[in-house]
């Protein structure tokens, strides 16, 4: 990237709420369903329904605001964005425009070796829309299905100041903002499923300069690593555009996951161009202190508080805290496992390390797992009596995660006891260090490698069960006597 340059990073997130039912009416949020199955007059924009408003999706804004340090409003109301798409039925979403329900909030991050704090200029309510199911292709009549189910499921659209100014810093505060929907328990946060996505505001400008420069928006990037590179890629272009004296439009763009391009979609509406006025069909909302106290006294631990617990009750990083608070499940898996085994770095070091790596290649999320904390602690206890060394716990592990054997089981079964008997290993040392002369005079001329020699040679012979640590011991005693 040019060091003459600047980037301007703003994200919009959309969050689907954790409802059971949609915004206006009663029809189910459930994911996966076929097809038109879950919608009703309301939702799908029959002339004359009247909205309802979900008082869940309500807390689940002002659980929202109180984690994001927001102002929530004490008077605000629901608008009509008018605009044509095949899957809007009304033509218009039920939104919030000038008075939103949170405002004024931030976020820290660290991110590029620095602490940022990033502003949160609003949140606010809206309805989804449906979803095109695009078929067909170049060598057929391509042809879209229109399918309602996601309709009406109520939304939480977190805007954000343009305070970033890298792409990894864009990553880490979507990273950092999902732990805390997650936490808040307002949202399921599945980007595969669309319950998470984000539009990305980027714009550059020379270093140095004070006015922002002419940005675009890149619209439903659904996992880190897009809108990492979707930002990256148009930084890139941008600033390309410049220097060869093009000038920037405002417009919106989609990022080409396969070809790794924004390709341009549409010029970018302004807010006059949507014809908002207040929805008539919706009486405006008040909120007051004792609802939104309720609301804050019910809670639970957040990413920040956790970490901070962490850190002072055990001794963590901030980098370890930053994965251990990555979702609930994590945290919940960390603190089952401490009660089992006192030594929280281990812990850290197992959840970060294999199990992590074992998680990922299986796409699969921590509560899925078949090892459980009891487990884990039983392995890690018989690591610390030297039941098993280090490299045998890799594969006790490995197991455990295949089969959810308890970790005694798969050492009988595979004959995994580590031998730390000093008698079962001192004739074997005489052995190997008897039968190797040249190798003990080179360690007598001072060799390291021979040292290390006969240290593979014990381990081979015990198909790796010797305890490493009293090898050592016995076989510098033994060498130390020539």
């Amino acid at each position: 990237m040019s060091k003459d340059f600047e980037i301007v990073i703003g994200l919009e997130v959309h969050a689907e709420l954790k409802t059971r039912s949609k915004i206006f009416c009663s029809c189910s949020t459930a994911f996966g369903a076929e097809p038109n199955t879950q919608v009703c007059p309301v939702c799908s924009g029959f002339p004359g329904m009247l909205p309802v408003l979900n008082e869940q999706a309500v807390e689940c804004a002002i659980k929202t605001g109180l984690a994001l340090h927001c102002e929530i409003a004490e008077f605000c109301k629901f608008d009509r964005k008018n605009y044509f798409y095949p899957d809007l039925p009304k033509a218009y979403q039920i939104s919030q425009f000038d008075l939103p329900i949170c405002k004024g909030g931030y976020l820290d991050i660290e991110a590029d070796g620095e602490k940022i704090r990033v502003g949160i200029t609003r949140a606010h309510l809206e309805e989804d829309a449906g979803k095109l199911v695009h078929q067909g292709d170049i060598t057929t009549t391509p042809f879209s299905l229109v399918d309602l189910n996601r309709s009406g499921v109520p939304l939480l659209e977190i805007v954000s100041e343009p305070d970033m100014r890298s792409a990894t810093q864009a990553r880490a505060y979507m990273e950092k903002l999902r732990s805390i929907l997650l936490f808040a328990d307002v949202s399921d946060c599945k980007m595969e499923e669309g319950s998470l996505r984000c539009d990305a505001n980027v714009s550059v400008r020379p270093r140095g300069q004070e006015k922002l420069g002419t940005r675009t928006e890149i619209k439903n990037l659904n996992s880190f690593r897009a809108l990492e590179k979707a930002i990256e890629y148009e930084a890139k272009r941008q600033i390309e555009a410049i220097e060869d004296g093009e000038e920037i439009v405002q417009e919106t763009r989609t990022w080409d996951e396969a070809k790794g391009v924004t390709r341009s979609m549409r010029s970018k509406e302004e807010a006059h161009d949507y014809r908002y006025f207040p929805e008539p069909d919706l009486p405006p909302l008040r909120i007051s202190q004792d609802w939104v106290d309720k609301v804050r006294s019910s809670m639970p631990e957040l990413p920040e508080q956790a970490g901070r617990r962490l850190m002072e009750q055990h001794g963590l990083s901030s980098y370890d805290v930053d994965l251990m608070t990555q979702s609930p499940q994590i945290l919940q898996f960390f603190d089952d496992t401490l009660r089992l085994h006192s030594d929280a770095k281990a812990v850290s070091n197992w959840m970060m390390g294999d199990l992590s790596r074992l998680l990922n290649q299986n796409g699969m999320e921590i509560q899925e797992a078949k090892v459980k904390p009891a487990l884990l602690a039983d392995m890690l206890n018989l690591l610390d009596e030297g039941t098993i060394s280090g490299k045998m716990a890799k594969t006790v592990f490995e197991e455990m995660f295949a089969s959810g054997k308890d970790p005694q089981t798969i050492i009988k079964e595979k004959g995994l006891v580590q031998i730390s008997d000093a008698d079962a290993l001192l004739p074997l040392i005489e052995e190997i260090v008897n039968n190797n002369p040249k190798v003990l005079q080179d360690y007598k001329n001072g060799k390291e490698k021979a040292f290390g020699f006969f240290i593979g040679q014990i381990m081979k012979a015990t198909r790796g069960q010797a305890n490493p640590e009293m090898v050592n011991k016995l076989l510098k005693e033994r060498l130390d006597r020539e």
